[in-house]
């Protein structure tokens, strides 16, 4: 039978590569995440067209809320580890600035997504959208 000291000494490696992990794949949605605005924004320059920086804005928005999923799922795996209350208050103000931040990206994201949709609908039901159709 296995004692809780050797479950322990079993878990504890599994659960530092699993929140690395984690670590690694929150650097890898804030990198993907920077590319893509980055090319975006020079696709925009090179065509010269018109500087609407909202949907990249937006793109990029997405990826760093994910990112701050994988990061504050990394800090919950490092605090149930060996959690002492010092860790335990450093995860809850980490958790609130983190949740609040997503919550903020969120609501901006779906924001933007029913204004886009109320545009889209406005242009379809224009008055020169159905002379076109003619």
């Amino acid at each position: 039978m296995m004692t809780a000291k050797a479950a322990i000494d079993l878990i504890l490696p599994l659960v530092q590569w699993l929140r690395l992990a984690l670590e690694g794949m929150g650097a890898l949605c804030i990198a993907v995440g920077f590319i893509y605005a980055l090319a975006s924004l020079y696709s925009l320059h090179w065509r010269r067209a018109p500087k609407n920086f909202l949907p990249i804005r937006l793109t990029f928005s997405r990826y760093l809320s994910l990112a701050l999923e994988f990061q504050l799922a990394s800090d919950i795996l490092s605090t149930s580890v060996a959690p002492s209350w010092d860790e335990i208050g450093k995860l809850s103000a980490t958790a609130v600035i983190r949740t609040a931040l997503n919550y903020f990206l969120s609501r901006e994201i779906n924001e933007y997504e029913q204004k886009q949709r109320e545009r889209e609908s406005a242009i379809a039901n224009s008055p020169e959208s159905s002379i076109k159709e003619l």
